[in-house]
């Protein structure tokens, strides 16, 4: 098992102030996402002896834990734009988040800042159902699809441009739909709202925030150097449209160091020099997703080749391979990620 996480592109050909970055989704193996254990009822509790009711299941908290997860989407980030965390008891993944990104600075005369990205998580809790003597399992799958967007405005601190800084106004909008697996749960003798919303429940979200990236950036025929600081806020909360037994908030606050470098090699092909890449990214997370699966911080090293096609009359300009090592607290894993730049 292992796993993988590409990384965000932030090139730009020599002759263009322009970036855009296409990460590949990849898979992580990591330990097992535990949820807190459930607390027993009283038969007093039930509202029958042959009623299930689902416990250790306040709705709200759980709404709020989607979130958290959803927060590691929403936020454009190296390091967890593609995981996975997989079951030790079933050799499946109990958790998978997959992040597709871009963004770009339209000119130098010009220096509109926009950024996007789509997200996909997919995740399997499992609840408990009682009616006070007698326990059924209710496993589920709550499948997330969410996008972002930015804009924002570069400001440069040096004469030459090198050195910008750059405020971006964060919109998030997202959706949650759960699925009990009815052919291992007898979901009609479970009652309640707790089990409607996991049965063919929906959880909508939207977020609003924002981000201050400090921008370096050098180019020079020997060699090129990108470095980056963010700090990202932005507040999700569910609104009209969920359902009616679910309500959740939750933020999604990180701080990232992002550094590539990279120089010619002696080798040439498509009539241009190859590129070796060296990688280092840093992902602090301070928000509801900081320990929601188990680590708060996760740090990626990587090696590659970067192939330049813009010798030829191709759309694509730059295609770049490399492989990683990620580790943080408590997990790690390699993966290899292909990019490409426009």
């Amino acid at each position: 098992m292992s796993w993988r996480t590409p990384g965000p592109d932030r090139d730009c050909p020599p002759h263009a102030w322009r970036k855009s970055y296409l990460p590949t989704v990849a898979l992580a193996a990591m330990s097992l996402f535990a949820l807190p254990p459930a607390q027993a009822q009283t038969p007093q509790q039930s509202n029958a002896v042959s009623s299930f009711n689902v416990i250790g299941a306040n709705v709200q908290q759980r709404a709020n834990g989607v979130l958290a997860i959803m927060a590691y989407s929403v936020v454009p980030d190296l390091t967890s734009s593609s995981l996975s965390i997989s079951n030790a008891q079933s050799g499946n993944p109990g958790v998978q988040l997959s992040q597709l990104t871009g963004g770009f600075t339209v000119s130098r005369s010009f220096p509109l800042y926009l950024e996007g990205a789509i997200a996909y998580s997919h995740y399997d809790p499992k609840f408990l159902a009682t009616n006070g003597g007698e326990s059924l399992s209710v496993p589920t799958s709550w499948n997330t699809v969410s996008g972002t967007g930015g804009i924002g405005w570069d400001f440069p601190l040096t004469a030459d441009g090198e050195l910008v800084l750059r405020p971006i106004f964060n919109v998030s909008l997202g959706s949650v739909t759960s699925n009990v697996n009815s052919a291992r749960t007898d979901v009609g003798r479970i009652a309640g709202q707790v089990i409607d919303f996991l049965e063919h429940g929906a959880l909508n979200a939207w977020g609003i925030g924002g981000s201050l990236m400090l921008d370096w950036e050098r180019r020079r025929d020997t060699y090129e150097a990108d470095v980056n600081l963010r700090y990202t806020n932005i507040h999700l909360q569910s609104f009209g449209g969920s359902s009616q037994a679910v309500e959740g908030s939750a933020s999604a606050q990180v701080a990232t160091l992002y550094a590539r470098w990279r120089a010619p090699t002696s080798l040439m092909a498509l009539d241009r020099p190859v590129r070796y890449v060296l990688e280092f990214s840093h992902s602090q997370y301070l928000g509801s997703e900081a320990g929601a699966l188990g680590f708060s911080r996760l740090t990626s090293v990587g090696v590659g080749l970067e192939l330049d096609t813009s010798a030829h009359e191709v759309y694509v300009t730059r295609v770049r391979t490399v492989v990683r090592y990620v580790f943080g607290n408590n997990v790690s894993g390699a993966s290899l990620g292909l990019a490409v730049s426009f």
